[in-house]
């Protein structure tokens, strides 16, 4: 009997799992969902066919046991611990599907998943993942049509929905809360008439970067890592823009780019624990950075940027709150504390997810602009736009590739037709419909 083993049951796998229990029941198929947390396992769960298994990632005869059952296996645990799943798989031979960005020494391993004729499937989530799907489906329609690629901009972003939105950063949290204190980090990189454009994660947060999105209204954006990287993979090596971007609200990238010019996302001071509050530690830290003064000026009754100092107040830094962290922290775990606090998803709140592609191409002596939108709302905290947009890709994917509608064996991500084009019709059928429009000039 077919058996899906999900590892991870965190805030992206609500949606995964409401899937998964729904077509194991209709196919007679077993479904296992294995975490750390057990007890947050349970929760998701809904059927009584489901399995729930206590899983220590770390020991190795552990997790080897349960992969053993597996027919796929879908990894939704943190980045750095997908290749031990992994190498188990390919050792083991199982398929293996995957949300995250291809690990480099997952790379390792594709000559092996193809002589043991493994389908693995890494960046098949929202993005990446529908991000890739949703371009090369566009990208390869236009040059059947014969058509000259010369622009390509991909904005994505998890945001609030506007009847939650009630602060003034409009952002709540929909997903691992560290992977947004920790976004950029890298810097980015990414092509701009026909230059090479680097950013560092200072200059990143500009909030002069906006993008109209169709009946939504204007965003702001921020370059999302190595953009340089996909334009191989897009086959767009001769286009004079290219760019993949995260979408956030203006005021978020103003106030953002604060916080980072103040250091709250810095990590190399550790800092004692011992009998600290979220006021005590701000100024500490303002102290050692010898910023006192420009953090005041930025709050002070005749401030220059009331929006800045209603994004800084809104955070209340200067809280008498007990931080819950213990040992030595830095900055940025106090900053995570912060956000999670005053960015949390209420009982009531939806979730936002919005994507947003811009082409220009040239055809028949004209040049044309096609943009293609979507926006998808989620219904609650739990079930989160977040969680199904990066689930369902994974869901639909492992039913295809356990009815054998899939063929494709070896590493891959999902830019080929494949792939992309029954996964993107199943995903209709799920509500997540992109717009297009189109001109001429």
């Amino acid at each position: 009997m077919e058996t899906i083993v999900l590892i991870g049951a965190g805030k992206s796998a609500s949606c995964l799992i409401e899937y998964l229990e729904i077509q194991s029941h209709k196919n007679g198929w077993i479904f296992i969902v294995a975490d750390a947390n057990i007890e947050l396992a349970k929760s998701k769960v809904k059927s009584p066919n489901t399995i729930v298994v206590q899983l220590n990632i770390e020991a190795i005869e552990e997790r080897r046991d349960l992969i053993r059952k597996a027919s796929v296996v879908i990894s939704m645990m943190p980045p750095h611990l997908h290749v031990q799943i992994a190498e188990d798989c390919v050792d083991l031979e199982k398929h293996l599907l995957t949300a995250s960005y291809t690990d480099e020494k997952i790379k390792l391993l594709a000559n092996k998943i193809k002589t043991k004729q493994l389908f693995f499937l890494c960046e098949m989530g929202l993005d990446p993942g529908i991000d890739h799907m949703s371009a090369m489906k566009i990208i390869d329609e236009i040059k059947a049509a014969g058509g000259k690629i010369t622009t390509f901009r991909s904005h994505c972003g998890g945001l609030v929905a506007p009847e939650s939105d009630n602060n003034p950063w409009h952002y709540k949290i929909s997903w691992n809360p560290r992977n947004i204190v920790m976004a950029g980090k890298a810097g980015a990189v990414y092509l701009e008439n026909g230059e090479s454009i680097t950013k560092d994660y200072k200059d990143l947060f500009d909030a002069k970067n906006r993008v109209l999105i169709p009946d939504l209204g204007e965003l702001g954006w921020y370059p999302n890592r190595d953009s340089l990287n996909y334009m191989p993979l897009y086959q767009l090596e001769k286009v004079s823009n290219f760019i993949r971007t995260t979408l956030r609200y203006p005021s978020f990238n103003k106030g953002w780019k604060q916080l980072i010019d103040w250091n709250f996302t810095d990590e190399s001071i550790k800092y004692d624990s011992n009998a600290v509050t979220v006021k005590s530690f701000t100024k500490k830290h303002l102290a050692n950075f010898d910023i006192e003064n420009e953090f005041h000026a930025v709050l002070s009754s005749n401030a220059k940027d009331p929006l800045l100092k209603e994004l800084i107040n809104y955070l209340d830094l200067l809280e008498d709150d007990r931080l819950p962290m213990k040992g030595a922290f830095t900055a940025l775990d106090y900053m995570q504390f912060v956000l999670e606090t005053k960015w949390k998803l209420e009982q009531f709140d939806k979730d936002m997810i919005v994507m947003l592609h811009e082409f220009e191409y040239e055809l028949n002596g004209s040049t044309h602009r096609l943009t293609s939108s979507l926006v998808v709302k989620g219904k609650d905290p739990v079930m989160t736009a977040m969680a199904k947009t990066v689930g369902l890709p994974l869901g639909i994917t492992a039913v295809m590739l356990l009815q054998q509608k899939i063929a494709l064996r070896g590493l891959y991500i999902p830019t080929v037709p494949e792939i992309y084009l029954p996964v993107l019709a199943e995903l209709e059928k799920e509500g997540i419909i992109f717009e297009e429009q189109h001109s001429i000039r």
